[in-house]
């Protein structure tokens, strides 16, 4: 495994900043990297809890290829300790591997192909932890031209992230909050290389990218106006950001769902700052779920929930009112 150190009779993941040292036949925190004979070994590879085509837009994602089909895949494990996690029954509960689904990266991407899907997106759990097996099915959509989809917390080293992005075509980035108390009290983790992967993503990369931050109020939704700002001046003001609610789950069982007059406050606050492609999601608000010119304020693309209703914009990117062109991959509907 290429990231990783020998030191003595333990084994170092450098994956993720957690950085885990394990003793011999020692998982990691996320449970599913473990030490094999002085090998970080993924025991999830070749295994996911299940295959699922969506739109697109259920990534989400509104800016690439809207409406197309995406087949979505994810394993067992996480990296990140999220008292609020929405997909906990198998991110944090051990199952046996074999109660997974064989599934070879050959077969996900003939899936793919036999039912017309544009994308392959690694998501459901996140696909830093099953790094190798989401990269070498990467590589075989690529040379298939299926497109490569990374839903991720963005909690990852600076080295393996390069040979991360350089194979995903778009990527949805979890900011989950803006201050380091948050990610220590909530998600057992830290901000800042959560915002050093979505600068280099964005930057750097040749990897799409929308941002998207679950509401928790009490928790993060104050937090609003500085994500914003920190947006805005480190990534330009074209970087889709989407809110969306939050509900009880996992630790956080006992919150109250996220109120859409918090995610229209969170939706007309990055507005006001400078922010051209804002979002809500889990409610259905066209307002909020509607692209716009970024220059003359055109609607070009209206959904309903996770369905595109109309579609004024194409492959050449380009507002049919004032010709400015979008931030995206397009295609006409």
């Amino acid at each position: 495994m290429k990231y990783q150190k020998i030191l003595k009779n333990k084994t170092q993941c450098t994956i993720c900043p957690r950085n885990c040292i394990l003793a011999p036949y020692q998982s990691g925190f996320c449970y599913v990297r473990r030490n094999i004979n002085k090998q970080i070994i993924l025991e999830t590879y070749n295994y996911n809890t299940g295959l699922a085509i969506d739109p697109v837009e259920k990534k989400p994602l509104y800016h690439f290829y809207p409406s197309s089909k995406v087949l979505s895949f994810g394993t067992l494990g996480c990296n990140m300790g999220c008292a609020f996690c929405q997909n906990w029954q198998t991110t944090k509960i051990k199952y046996p591997i074999d109660q997974c689904q064989p599934a070879p990266p050959e077969a996900i991407v003939n899936t793919a192909k036999e039912n017309d899907c544009k994308s392959v997106a690694f998501t459901y759990n996140d696909p830093i932890i099953f790094y190798e097996y989401a990269l070498e099915t990467a590589r075989l959509c690529r040379q298939e031209g299926i497109k490569t989809i990374a839903v991720t917390s963005g909690y990852i080293n600076p080295e393996p992230a390069k040979e991360f992005f350089s194979l995903m075509d778009a990527a949805n980035i979890d900011l989950k909050g803006f201050s380091e108390n948050f990610y220590k009290r909530n998600c057992m983790a830290h901000l800042q290389p959560v915002l050093d992967t979505i600068k280099y993503a964005v930057n750097e990369s040749k990897c799409f990218v929308e941002l998207t931050t679950m509401l928790i109020e009490g928790e993060n939704d104050k937090e609003v106006p500085e994500e914003c700002e920190w947006i805005l001046n480190n990534l330009g003001d074209s970087v889709p950001l989407h809110f969306s609610a939050f509900f009880p789950r996992y630790h956080f069982a006992d919150r109250k769902p996220t109120r859409q007059e918090t995610l229209m406050k969170a939706y007309d606050t990055a507005k006001k700052i400078g922010l051209k492609y804002v979002y809500t999601g889990n409610i259905n608000d066209e307002k909020t779920s509607t692209t716009y010119c970024k220059n003359c304020g055109e609607p070009l693309i209206k959904r309903d929930g996770y369905k595109v209703t109309e579609s004024l914009i194409g492959e050449n990117k380009k507002c049919p009112k004032c010709q400015t062109i979008q931030e995206g991959f397009f295609q006409s509907i």
